[in-house]
Protein backbone atom coordinates (compact mmCIF):
# COMPACT_ATOMS: atom_id res chain seq x y z
CA UNK A 1 0.00 0.00 0.00
CA UNK A 2 1.31 3.49 -0.93
CA UNK A 3 2.62 5.54 2.00
CA UNK A 4 1.01 8.74 0.66
CA UNK A 5 -2.41 7.12 1.08
CA UNK A 6 -1.74 6.11 4.69
CA UNK A 7 -0.22 9.47 5.72
CA UNK A 8 -3.49 11.54 5.96
CA UNK A 9 -5.13 8.87 8.14
CA UNK A 10 -2.03 8.71 10.36
CA UNK A 11 -2.01 12.48 10.80
CA UNK A 12 -5.72 12.50 11.59
CA UNK A 13 -5.23 9.76 14.17
CA UNK A 14 -2.36 11.71 15.73
CA UNK A 15 -4.46 14.86 16.02
CA UNK A 16 -7.33 12.92 17.61
CA UNK A 17 -4.90 11.28 20.05
CA UNK A 18 -3.43 14.67 20.96
CA UNK A 19 -6.88 16.18 21.59
CA UNK A 20 -7.84 13.17 23.70
CA UNK A 21 -4.60 13.55 25.67
CA UNK A 22 -5.37 17.20 26.45
CA UNK A 23 -8.93 16.27 27.38
CA UNK A 24 -7.72 13.53 29.72
CA UNK A 25 -5.40 16.00 31.42
CA UNK A 26 -8.17 18.51 32.03
CA UNK A 27 -11.08 16.15 32.51
CA UNK A 28 -12.92 16.40 35.79
CA UNK A 29 -13.61 13.08 37.47
CA UNK A 30 -16.32 14.42 39.75
CA UNK A 31 -19.89 14.14 38.65
CA UNK A 32 -22.22 17.11 38.74
CA UNK A 33 -24.31 15.61 41.54
CA UNK A 34 -21.25 15.08 43.70
CA UNK A 35 -20.18 18.66 43.11
CA UNK A 36 -23.57 19.99 44.17
CA UNK A 37 -23.50 17.86 47.31
CA UNK A 38 -20.06 19.22 48.13
CA UNK A 39 -21.32 22.77 47.58
CA UNK A 40 -24.21 22.16 49.97
CA UNK A 41 -21.91 20.65 52.58
CA UNK A 42 -19.31 23.42 52.26
CA UNK A 43 -20.83 26.67 50.89
CA UNK A 44 -17.44 28.43 50.86
CA UNK A 45 -16.17 25.88 48.33
CA UNK A 46 -18.28 27.42 45.59
CA UNK A 47 -16.69 30.84 46.04
CA UNK A 48 -13.21 29.36 46.10
CA UNK A 49 -13.79 27.55 42.81
CA UNK A 50 -15.55 30.43 41.05
CA UNK A 51 -12.27 32.39 40.83
CA UNK A 52 -10.57 29.56 38.95
CA UNK A 53 -13.52 28.20 36.99
CA UNK A 54 -13.59 29.06 33.28
CA UNK A 55 -15.45 27.68 30.30
CA UNK A 56 -14.27 26.52 26.90
CA UNK A 57 -10.72 26.23 25.64
CA UNK A 58 -9.51 28.92 28.05
CA UNK A 59 -10.59 26.83 31.02
CA UNK A 60 -8.98 23.68 29.60
CA UNK A 61 -5.72 25.52 28.94
CA UNK A 62 -5.80 27.05 32.40
CA UNK A 63 -6.15 23.62 34.00
CA UNK A 64 -3.50 22.02 31.80
CA UNK A 65 -1.03 24.93 32.07
CA UNK A 66 1.10 23.45 34.91
CA UNK A 67 1.58 20.20 32.98
CA UNK A 68 2.15 21.78 29.57
CA UNK A 69 4.63 24.36 30.87
CA UNK A 70 6.93 21.79 32.50
CA UNK A 71 8.86 21.20 29.26
CA UNK A 72 9.66 24.92 28.82
CA UNK A 73 10.03 25.84 32.48
CA UNK A 74 13.07 28.11 33.15
CA UNK A 75 16.02 26.24 34.58
CA UNK A 76 17.32 29.02 36.86
CA UNK A 77 15.75 31.64 39.10
CA UNK A 78 17.29 34.40 36.98
CA UNK A 79 15.53 33.17 33.82
CA UNK A 80 12.26 32.84 35.71
CA UNK A 81 12.62 36.37 37.07
CA UNK A 82 13.32 37.74 33.58
CA UNK A 83 10.23 35.99 32.23
CA UNK A 84 8.07 37.46 35.00
CA UNK A 85 9.44 40.94 34.28
CA UNK A 86 8.74 40.61 30.54
CA UNK A 87 5.19 39.48 31.22
CA UNK A 88 4.72 42.29 33.75
CA UNK A 89 5.93 44.81 31.16
CA UNK A 90 3.18 43.52 28.86
CA UNK A 91 0.55 43.90 31.61
CA UNK A 92 0.31 40.30 32.85
CA UNK A 93 0.93 40.52 36.60
CA UNK A 94 -0.93 37.44 37.85
CA UNK A 95 1.13 34.70 39.57
CA UNK A 96 0.01 32.12 37.00
CA UNK A 97 1.00 34.24 33.99
CA UNK A 98 4.38 32.51 33.39
CA UNK A 99 2.79 29.05 33.44
CA UNK A 100 0.01 30.16 31.10
CA UNK A 101 2.47 31.80 28.72
CA UNK A 102 4.72 28.73 28.56
CA UNK A 103 1.67 26.51 28.07
CA UNK A 104 0.47 28.68 25.17
CA UNK A 105 3.98 28.56 23.71
CA UNK A 106 4.05 24.77 23.96
CA UNK A 107 0.59 24.38 22.41
CA UNK A 108 1.52 26.78 19.60
CA UNK A 109 4.67 24.77 18.91
CA UNK A 110 2.67 21.51 18.76
CA UNK A 111 0.09 23.17 16.52
CA UNK A 112 2.80 24.50 14.19
CA UNK A 113 4.39 21.05 14.15
CA UNK A 114 1.11 19.42 13.14
CA UNK A 115 0.36 22.01 10.47
CA UNK A 116 3.90 21.86 9.07
CA UNK A 117 3.86 18.07 9.05
CA UNK A 118 0.47 17.91 7.35
CA UNK A 119 1.34 20.44 4.68
CA UNK A 120 4.90 19.25 4.05
CA UNK A 121 4.28 15.50 3.88
CA UNK A 122 1.14 15.83 1.76
CA UNK A 123 2.82 18.31 -0.59
CA UNK A 124 6.28 16.74 -0.88
CA UNK A 125 6.09 13.41 0.95
CA UNK A 126 8.96 11.99 3.00
CA UNK A 127 11.55 14.25 1.37
CA UNK A 128 13.87 16.95 2.60
CA UNK A 129 11.29 19.61 1.80
CA UNK A 130 8.70 17.76 3.90
CA UNK A 131 11.00 17.57 6.93
CA UNK A 132 11.98 21.22 6.42
CA UNK A 133 8.31 22.18 6.45
CA UNK A 134 7.92 20.27 9.74
CA UNK A 135 10.82 22.18 11.33
CA UNK A 136 9.63 25.54 9.99
CA UNK A 137 6.10 24.98 11.32
CA UNK A 138 7.37 24.04 14.77
CA UNK A 139 9.73 27.01 14.83
CA UNK A 140 7.01 29.47 13.82
CA UNK A 141 4.64 28.10 16.43
CA UNK A 142 7.37 28.41 19.06
CA UNK A 143 8.38 31.99 18.27
CA UNK A 144 5.00 33.57 17.42
CA UNK A 145 4.09 33.99 21.15
CA UNK A 146 7.48 35.68 21.64
CA UNK A 147 6.71 38.16 18.86
CA UNK A 148 3.24 38.85 20.24
CA UNK A 149 4.67 39.41 23.73
CA UNK A 150 7.34 41.77 22.35
CA UNK A 151 4.66 43.79 20.53
CA UNK A 152 2.47 44.02 23.63
CA UNK A 153 5.46 45.15 25.71
CA UNK A 154 6.43 47.83 23.22
CA UNK A 155 2.86 49.15 22.85
CA UNK A 156 2.29 49.27 26.61
CA UNK A 157 5.59 51.01 27.32
CA UNK A 158 4.80 53.60 24.66
CA UNK A 159 1.33 54.20 26.12
CA UNK A 160 2.71 54.62 29.65
CA UNK A 161 5.46 56.97 28.45
CA UNK A 162 3.03 59.22 26.56
CA UNK A 163 0.53 59.40 29.43
CA UNK A 164 3.05 59.99 32.22
CA UNK A 165 3.27 63.84 31.96
CA UNK A 166 -0.50 64.28 32.26
CA UNK A 167 -0.68 61.82 35.15
CA UNK A 168 2.21 63.53 36.94
CA UNK A 169 0.66 66.97 36.46
CA UNK A 170 -2.56 65.77 38.07
CA UNK A 171 -0.56 64.04 40.82
CA UNK A 172 1.33 67.31 41.50
CA UNK A 173 -1.96 69.18 41.81
CA UNK A 174 -3.31 66.56 44.21
CA UNK A 175 -0.17 66.56 46.38
CA UNK A 176 0.04 70.36 46.49
CA UNK A 177 -3.64 70.49 47.46
CA UNK A 178 -2.83 68.56 50.62
CA UNK A 179 -3.38 64.93 49.62
CA UNK A 180 -0.79 62.28 50.39
CA UNK A 181 0.96 60.25 47.74
CA UNK A 182 -1.42 57.30 48.23
CA UNK A 183 -4.55 59.45 47.98
CA UNK A 184 -3.07 61.34 45.03
CA UNK A 185 -2.44 58.13 43.07
CA UNK A 186 -5.98 57.00 43.89
CA UNK A 187 -7.34 60.30 42.57
CA UNK A 188 -5.26 60.04 39.39
CA UNK A 189 -6.58 56.51 38.87
CA UNK A 190 -10.17 57.73 39.15
CA UNK A 191 -9.72 60.71 36.82
CA UNK A 192 -7.62 59.13 34.05
CA UNK A 193 -9.09 55.64 34.03
CA UNK A 194 -10.57 56.11 30.53
CA UNK A 195 -7.78 58.06 28.83
CA UNK A 196 -4.72 56.33 30.35
CA UNK A 197 -5.75 52.85 31.54
CA UNK A 198 -2.20 51.46 31.53
CA UNK A 199 -0.62 53.89 33.95
CA UNK A 200 -3.79 54.01 36.04
CA UNK A 201 -3.66 50.24 36.41
CA UNK A 202 -0.06 50.46 37.63
CA UNK A 203 -0.91 53.22 40.11
CA UNK A 204 -3.90 51.24 41.31
CA UNK A 205 -1.79 48.13 41.90
CA UNK A 206 0.89 50.16 43.70
CA UNK A 207 -1.76 51.82 45.88
CA UNK A 208 -3.26 48.42 46.69
CA UNK A 209 0.15 47.11 47.74
CA UNK A 210 0.62 50.15 49.99
CA UNK A 211 -2.74 49.53 51.60
CA UNK A 212 -1.73 45.92 52.25
CA UNK A 213 1.18 47.16 54.35
CA UNK A 214 4.16 46.81 52.00
CA UNK A 215 7.08 49.15 52.36
CA UNK A 216 6.72 52.24 50.18
CA UNK A 217 10.26 51.96 48.86
CA UNK A 218 9.66 48.39 47.71
CA UNK A 219 6.35 49.32 46.12
CA UNK A 220 7.89 52.21 44.18
CA UNK A 221 10.83 50.08 43.08
CA UNK A 222 8.46 47.35 41.86
CA UNK A 223 6.42 50.00 40.04
CA UNK A 224 9.45 51.05 38.01
CA UNK A 225 10.51 47.47 37.25
CA UNK A 226 6.97 46.33 36.43
CA UNK A 227 6.36 49.05 33.85
CA UNK A 228 9.79 48.74 32.20
CA UNK A 229 9.77 52.47 31.29
CA UNK A 230 13.02 54.29 32.08
CA UNK A 231 11.22 57.49 33.07
CA UNK A 232 9.01 55.58 35.49
CA UNK A 233 12.13 54.02 37.02
CA UNK A 234 13.62 57.50 37.39
CA UNK A 235 10.39 58.73 38.98
CA UNK A 236 10.42 55.81 41.41
CA UNK A 237 14.04 56.56 42.33
CA UNK A 238 13.22 60.25 42.91
CA UNK A 239 10.24 59.40 45.10
CA UNK A 240 12.31 56.90 47.09
CA UNK A 241 14.99 59.54 47.70
CA UNK A 242 12.37 62.14 48.65
CA UNK A 243 10.78 59.71 51.09
CA UNK A 244 14.17 58.76 52.56
CA UNK A 245 15.53 62.29 53.04
CA UNK A 246 12.22 63.99 53.84
CA UNK A 247 12.26 66.44 50.91
CA UNK A 248 9.19 67.76 49.12
CA UNK A 249 7.44 65.10 47.04
CA UNK A 250 5.48 67.76 45.14
CA UNK A 251 8.68 69.48 43.99
CA UNK A 252 10.20 66.17 42.88
CA UNK A 253 7.05 65.32 40.94
CA UNK A 254 6.98 68.75 39.29
CA UNK A 255 10.62 68.48 38.17
CA UNK A 256 10.02 65.00 36.74
CA UNK A 257 6.82 66.13 35.00
CA UNK A 258 8.58 69.10 33.36
CA UNK A 259 11.45 66.86 32.26
CA UNK A 260 9.08 64.33 30.70
CA UNK A 261 7.07 67.04 28.96
CA UNK A 262 10.24 68.46 27.41
CA UNK A 263 11.30 64.97 26.33
CA UNK A 264 7.91 64.30 24.74
CA UNK A 265 8.10 67.63 22.89
CA UNK A 266 11.58 66.78 21.62
CA UNK A 267 10.35 63.41 20.36
CA UNK A 268 7.49 65.14 18.52
CA UNK A 269 9.92 67.64 16.94
CA UNK A 270 12.23 64.81 15.92
CA UNK A 271 9.39 62.98 14.20
CA UNK A 272 8.35 66.21 12.47
CA UNK A 273 11.89 66.70 11.14
CA UNK A 274 11.95 63.13 9.84
CA UNK A 275 8.72 63.67 7.89
CA UNK A 276 10.43 65.51 5.02
CA UNK A 277 12.85 62.65 4.44
CA UNK A 278 10.17 59.97 4.81
CA UNK A 279 7.96 61.71 2.24
CA UNK A 280 10.59 61.22 -0.47
CA UNK A 281 9.74 57.54 -0.98
CA UNK A 282 5.95 57.92 -1.58
CA UNK A 283 6.67 60.98 -3.77
CA UNK A 284 9.10 59.06 -5.96
CA UNK A 285 7.02 55.89 -6.13
CA UNK A 286 3.47 57.24 -6.48
CA UNK A 287 3.33 60.97 -7.25
CA UNK A 288 6.25 61.65 -9.59
CA UNK A 289 5.26 58.92 -12.12
CA UNK A 290 1.79 60.44 -12.44
CA UNK A 291 3.22 63.96 -12.89
CA UNK A 292 5.72 62.63 -15.43
CA UNK A 293 2.98 61.00 -17.48
CA UNK A 294 0.79 64.13 -17.40
CA UNK A 295 3.60 66.52 -18.37
CA UNK A 296 5.67 64.42 -20.76
CA UNK A 297 2.89 62.24 -22.21
CA UNK A 298 1.44 64.73 -24.73
CA UNK A 299 4.90 65.73 -25.95
CA UNK A 300 5.86 62.06 -26.38
CA UNK A 301 2.69 61.36 -28.35
CA UNK A 302 3.34 64.36 -30.62
CA UNK A 303 6.90 63.22 -31.25
CA UNK A 304 5.72 59.70 -32.10
CA UNK A 305 3.09 61.04 -34.52
CA UNK A 306 5.68 63.27 -36.25
CA UNK A 307 8.15 60.39 -36.55
CA UNK A 308 5.50 58.12 -38.04
CA UNK A 309 4.46 60.79 -40.54
CA UNK A 310 8.00 61.15 -41.88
Amino acid sequence: MDFTLILPYAIFSGIVALIWFFYSLTGNSEERIAERLEDIRDPSRRFKEDADKQEGMGGMLNKAAPTLSMALKPKTDLEESELKIRLANAGFNSPGAPQMYLAIKFVAMIGGLIVGTTFGFIQWGMTQNGWTSLAVGAGLGFYIPELVLAYLRMARKQAIFLSMPDALDLLVVCVEAGLGLDAGMRRVTEELADTAPEICGEFSLANFQLQMGRNRREVLHDLGVRTGVDDMKALAAILIQADRFGSSIAQALRVQSDSMRVKRMQIAEEKAQKTAVQMIFPLVLFIFPGIFVVLVGPAAISMMDSLLAM
